[in-house]
């Protein structure tokens, strides 16, 4: 196995665990990570939760089985970085998130890193 294609596994396993977390148990999810203030318990709030989950779920398969090209490896890094205004939003301006949202900015880090390395070692296209 390439090392490229071991990167694009390990794209994947971070969005597999982290979707499949919210789409099997959304509840803990909240529970963990809003803020009591902020928390609410109702059942759209966990479906809208679980249907996110699996869209990250859906990323992580298509991550796991698609063939990433240097530029896809550039585009997928870049595509990560709104994420990061979305977390230091709900965590420092408006405080619905409380420290667990950095497993979220952990997850963040670790894609884009490895998005940059999936890169590095990718074969740039023919001229």
């Amino acid at each position: 196995m390439s090392e490229t294609r071991r990167i694009q596994l390990a794209i994947a396993f971070v969005f597999l665990g982290l979707g499949g977390w919210c789409l099997v148990h959304p509840s803990s999810v909240i529970a963990l990570t809003v803020r009591p203030e902020y928390r609410v318990d109702h059942v759209l709030l966990r479906v809208t939760l679980g249907a996110f989950g699996a869209q990250a779920m859906l990323v992580g398969v298509l991550a796991a089985f698609a063939s990433f090209s240097r530029r896809t490896f550039l585009a997928f890094g870049l595509a990560v970085l709104p994420f990061f205004g979305f977390d230091v939003w709900f965590y420092v301006v408006v405080p619905l998130f409380n420290e667990l949202i950095l497993l979220d900015v952990a997850g963040n880090v670790a894609l884009v890193a490895l998005c940059w390395c999936g890169y590095a070692r990718s074969e740039s296209p023919p001229a």
